[in-house]
């Protein structure tokens, strides 16, 4: 074979990467199906009454192809978790020390409270695995989430040595913020019954956002 028709990196002139590349892209596009479809049953029915049957079909797979990304349904239970987790704790990056308190602290709750309306499941499971006591999930608990608060709370604690927002503990401003705006997704039923609307409600919607910035900001003296 020539040198023109057969480079070093294994690329050849017909392009034979390209195969390798869909094939890469079939795989993760495969790979975030079973995620998908292991959120949905895991968030309705939980780890021990989901099976791998129910995922492989919700994915469009055989439960021979699931088993090649995720070789047991507890592997794919804490994938789940862990993507679920980035998701939900991506938002907190954003609070850093050069931000403006007010703004950065509104930002952040209706970001919060978009989650809480657009990925529902994934809150409703994480609060589940949260109830069971997180026998899975503690190493990611303990480990990432822990060193990404205290690295908030830090900010938090330079913006009140500063002045800038009033004094409050920062682990138990960061868990209200938690509490209040995932409520909203792991409680809709509940809110739906009392008040007989959802975060679909454009109208609701911003009303829950307005009232939880007003009642997080005005306890630190904020506007």
């Amino acid at each position: 074979m020539d040198d023109d028709a057969k480079r070093g990196d294994g690329v050849t002139e017909s392009g034979s990467t390209a195969p390798a590349r869909r094939q890469r892209r079939d795989g993760a596009l495969r790979r975030a199906a079973v995620l998908d479809a292991g959120l949905a049953v895991f968030s309705t029915v939980g780890l021990h009454g989901a099976s791998l049957d129910q995922i492989a079909e919700r994915a469009g797979l055989s439960k021979t192809n699931l088993l090649y990304y995720f070789p047991s349904k507890e592997d794919l239970y804490v994938a789940v978790l862990r993507r679920v987790l980035d998701v939900w704790l991506d938002p907190l990056q954003a609070l850093d020390a050069g931000s403006e308190p007010a703004e950065a602290l509104k930002r952040y709750i209706r970001t919060k409270v978009t989650l809480s309306r657009d990925a529902p499941q994934a809150s409703r499971l994480f609060c589940l695995e949260i109830v069971q006591g997180a026998h899975l999930l503690r190493p990611e608990l303990e480990g990432p989430l822990r060193a990404l608060v205290e690295a908030k709370a830090a900010v938090l604690r330079g913006w009140i040595a500063e002045g800038r927002i009033g004094s409050h503990d920062p682990h138990h401003l960061v868990f209200a913020i938690w509490a209040i705006t995932q409520h909203y997704a792991d409680f809709a039923v509940q809110v739906s019954a009392v008040t007989g609307r959802d975060l679909t409600d454009e109208a609701f919607f911003e009303e829950t956002v307005a009232s939880t910035q007003k009642l997080i900001l005005g306890s630190l003296g904020l506007s």
